[in-house]
């Protein structure tokens, strides 16, 4: 640090000597070019003495009279400097200049710093160092002929070199000016002088610019044009703006630039003018009760807006006051620089003094300067120094086996400590009889009860009875000063048993086998064991989901067989599978039903033949385009492409040609001839790889156009258009209404006269009544037929009074339909009985109206049409159109495979 200070010492020290001969050998001044004093405070007291500076006037005087430029220091005439009044050492160092004249009456300066050294401890207020040889990086110089009203303010000059002096240096660094901020006058406050060496030569006019001088706050410095002086003209405030930078200009007085613009830069020094500043005007914080010495409570912060690390800024805290001062006035202490307030003494009691008021104090200059009070409230806080104990040492619970979160036992504590504090709230935990983690405790919303629930379903087969304990701690930790017992509890858990559902060899089963595998055939054997073996039940077996109906299980034994012939191409195949649920239930009161899945990988066989997609199109009978039919097959691959093609019939060869595409997946249906418009089929065979083959007919549109583009005109009546038609269909609508309002008109002016429905000569079959028999054709004579031609749905007494049925309605209960394929039949019966029993049921007896259908009566008894159920019929011939059709031959024709 002292090094770096040189450079700024160096800055501002300038010799004036006169221009004496060289080879003189003696040069009256100062021993040294610039002293340093360096002290081990920054409080300076007065009569501090700090070294002794070195003068000589070349003859035998040892005393001499001395000046300094700062008040606060003074030179006694043997050379020793002392301080005049209290200094304080606010940027750890203090700069000043010492005047001393020599014997011809010539002013000489030296420039001195106190420089505050905080690692020497010894005592060095005596030392002074002088350094003779300092490399300058400024140019400043005193010069001897200043004027006297001034005498003790620097003079800056423009940094070029002047030639009386002995050492030059060109390209110095303006040293920055020091103003102390608050300063209260008088003003304008000279600061500094700015010097041209062209002045000697010629008149030079000064003036600067930059902020505070013709830039915001305008105004603040000025300067004298002719003598150079910088003034401040109010008091400077570091906390709105710590530093100034003006540039000094010099002119002649025809406006011409004498030296380059020189930057001149003015600190604001820090005052202590702002006391420290709490974050809170009260702090509160806890404390538990018996806690020991040095425990933390809670910290205090303050800040101060004077200038950081430095005495202004440097806050010391100090507790002012405690209320109540009981069991002792210093319970806390308070860090004096970090602001920590900490337990100092033992004896914290919440039920004697619940809470403490602290007044605490910040104070800027280490403690010593301004001031700011707040306060501390402490609430002393109940501490851990009663353990829960449990109301009883043991608990009994029974969960039925195999429940999740199942409540077994709640168990009850008791804690004398305040009620709802981390001091009182309990924790429980299982410490033993449960390695498996089946069971959880936790604490209920009281936070003094225990909740034991399984964690896991529990096996009454492994394990009947468990055994627990339990222990109870507080949330808080107990309080080191107390020595407390931690509680425990036993629990004995039963396990119930229960009816748990048959578990099978494995949840899902695969099997793999072909889409063909005959009825009655074997597809596996599912099987399920019972958990319950103390139990001894028997397992029994049933389809409970079989989509398609394919299959059958024996109850017993779980083996499944195929009931119905099974398709890979069924639409409930999914990915050549087929999923079958399996049940498997036991012979309890309340049987209980495990599940398995059956899923089955359908083997593929040759059982579709190819189809044509494209079943009909349109095509030109000029120039046709070729047709390209997609043909597909539902079987996998193997038995599907490529395919072929053929046309049998002569006459549809005549006119078309049908080859595959080049990857034989495709048929390119071609038409050779020019054909009238019209629909025409074409009847294909197609096969697939294994021949088998399948009929296709494909319906083709031929309209009258050339080429690719078809277009076939429609017929249209001739000059015809949508709105004549229209208006043509409205005419009509319009005179039909005119004929059924004459109608209307003339049927209204008749007198009433009820009419039959019929013509009595009419033949119609005749209706009775309940109580009467006979009749028929050859009865019309005995039985008037006019009741028919009544209608009945208004006419209700057509019947007898006395002969009128009376139907009494009992409502008919039907049974839902089964989930198991095997209780359809019982399902049937039943309903078919219920439905015999059923009034409401269709057919029910009622009197219905035949619409009239001539006279006579000539036809014989309906019976006499009976189907054809010989069996002469040959059916062979259908055996030709493929396997779905040799199927249908096979059962009307008597084959082999008759329907079973």
């Amino acid at each position: 640090m002292g090094t770096a200070w040189f450079a700024v010492l160096g800055v501002l020290f300038v010799i004036f000597q006169a221009a004496a001969a060289e080879e003189s050998s003696c040069t009256p001044g100062f021993e040294s070019e610039q002293l340093i004093f360096k002290v081990t405070r920054k409080h300076l007291r007065q009569g501090t003495r700090l070294g002794k500076v070195g003068f000589s006037d070349c003859t035998d005087r040892t005393r001499f009279l001395f000046s300094t430029d700062d008040s606060r220091f003074v030179v006694q005439t043997d050379g020793l400097v002392t301080v005049k009044r209290q200094v304080v050492l606010h940027e750890g160092h203090r700069v000043f200049f010492i005047h001393s004249w020599d014997s011809q009456g010539q002013k000489l300066t030296v420039p001195a710093m106190v420089l505050y050294d905080g690692h020497h401890h010894g005592n060095n207020n005596l030392k002074t160092e002088h350094h003779h040889n300092i490399q300058l990086h400024d140019q400043i110089e005193v010069d001897s002929a200043t004027k006297q009203d001034v005498p003790q303010v620097p003079i800056l000059y423009f940094p070029k070199s002047n030639p009386g002096l002995k050492r030059r240096k060109r390209d110095w660094v303006i040293p920055p000016m020091n103003v102390a901020e608050n300063h209260r006058g008088p003003f304008p406050q000279f600061v500094v002088r700015i010097r041209s060496d062209a002045d000697k030569v010629k008149k030079i006019l000064y003036y600067i610019t930059g902020p505070g001088a013709n830039e915001p706050p305008v105004g603040l410095f000025t300067m004298d044009r002719d003598s150079g002086d910088l003034y401040l003209t109010q008091g400077l405030d570091r906390e709105k703006q710590d530093k100034y930078t003006l540039k000094a200009h010099a002119t002649t007085a025809g406006s011409t630039s004498a030296e380059d613009p020189m930057d001149i830069v003015i600190n604001v020094i820090d005052q202590n003018d702002n006391k420290p500043i709490f974050t809170m005007s009260t702090y509160k914080g806890d404390v538990p009760e018996a806690s020991e010495k040095g425990t933390e409570v809670i910290k205090v912060e303050a800040t101060d807006a004077d200038q950081p690390d430095t005495d202004n800024s440097d806050i010391g805290y100090r507790i002012m006051s405690q209320k109540p001062e009981q069991p002792s006035p210093n319970m806390f202490t308070i860090n004096p620089k970090t602001g920590v307030i900490r337990v100092n003494e033992a004896g914290l009691d919440r039920e004697k003094i619940p809470e403490y008021e602290l007044e605490v104090q910040a104070a800027d200059m280490k403690g010593e300067g301004l001031t700011a009070l707040t306060k501390v409230i402490i609430k002393v806080t109940d501490s851990n120094d009663h353990a829960p104990v449990f109301t009883q040492s043991e608990y009994a619970g029974t969960v039925e086996e195999n429940k999740v979160d199942a409540l077994v036992v709640k168990m009850e504590v008791t804690d004398g400590d305040e009620p709802h504090t981390p001091a009182w709230n309990a924790k429980f935990s299982i410490i033993n009889g449960d390695p498996g983690n089946l069971f959880t405790v936790k604490t209920g919303t009281n936070k003094q009860e225990g909740i034991i629930t399984t964690a896991k379903g529990l096996d009454f087969e492994r394990t009947s009875k468990h055994t627990l304990l339990v222990t109870v701690v507080n949330e808080a930790p107990f309080a080191p000063s107390v020595q407390l017992v931690t509680s425990t509890a036993t629990v004995v858990v039963t396990v119930k048993d229960v009816n748990e559902p048959p578990i099978f060899e494995t949840e899902e089963k695969h099997v793999s086998k072909s889409e063909n595998l005959a009825v009655n055939s074997t597809v596996v054997q599912y099987t399920a064991s019972d958990p319950d073996t103390g139990r001894k039940q028997k397992v029994m077996y049933k389809i409970l989901k079989d989509p398609a109906g394919w299959f059958g299980i024996d109850k017993d034994t779980g083996v499944i067989k195929v009931r119905n012939e099974m398709d890979r191409e069924s639409i409930f195949v999914k990915e050549e599978k087929y999923t079958a649920l399996i049940g498997a239930y036991d012979d309890d009161q309340i049987p209980a039903t495990g599940t398995g899945t059956l899923i089955i990988k359908l083997e593929d066989v040759n059982d579709n033949a190819p189809v044509v997609e494209d079943r009909s199109f349109q095509v030109c009978n000029k120039k046709p385009a070729h047709q390209l039919l997609t043909v597909t097959d539902k079987d996998g691959p193997g038995f599907t492409s490529p395919y072929s093609v053929n046309i049998k019939d002569s006459s549809t060869k005549a006119n078309w040609t049908a080859v595959m595409n080049n990857n034989k997946t495709g048929i390119i249906l071609t038409l050779i001839r020019e054909l009238e418009s019209g629909f025409y089929k074409v009847i294909m065979m197609v096969s697939d790889n294994q021949g088998l083959s399948q009929v296709s007919t494909v319906t083709v549109e031929v309209c009258d156009c050339t080429g690719e583009e078809v277009t076939c005109r429609e017929k249209v009546i001739a000059g015809s258009n949508l709105p004549v038609i229209l208006g043509i269909l409205g005419g009509v609508l319009l005179l039909l209404m005119l004929v059924l309002l004459l109608l209307l008109l003339a049927n209204k002016n008749k007198p009433k006269k009820e009419q039959p429905l019929l013509l009595d000569k009419d033949v119609r079959d005749d209706i009775f009544f309940y109580d009467e028999e006979g009749g028929g054709e050859e009865d019309q004579d005995y039985f008037d037929l006019g009741v028919l031609h009544r209608g009945l749905d208004n006419r209700p007494h057509v019947f007898r009074d006395e002969v009128a049925p009376v139907f009494q309605y009992q409502p008919v209960v039907y049974k839902p339909r089964p989930a198991n394929p095997e209780d359809i039949g019982g399902f049937i019966d039943d309903n078919l009985k219920a439905a015999d029993n059923d009034p409401t049921a269709p057919p029910y007896d009622s009197l219905l109206v035949f619409d009239y259908e001539g006279g006579g009566s000539e036809a014989g008894s309906i019976s006499s049409l009976n189907s054809s159920s010989d069996g002469d019929q040959d059916y062979d011939c259908l055996s030709d159109w493929g396997p779905r059709f040799k199927k249908l031959a096979d059962m009307y024709g008597g084959g082999d495979d008759d329907m079973m």
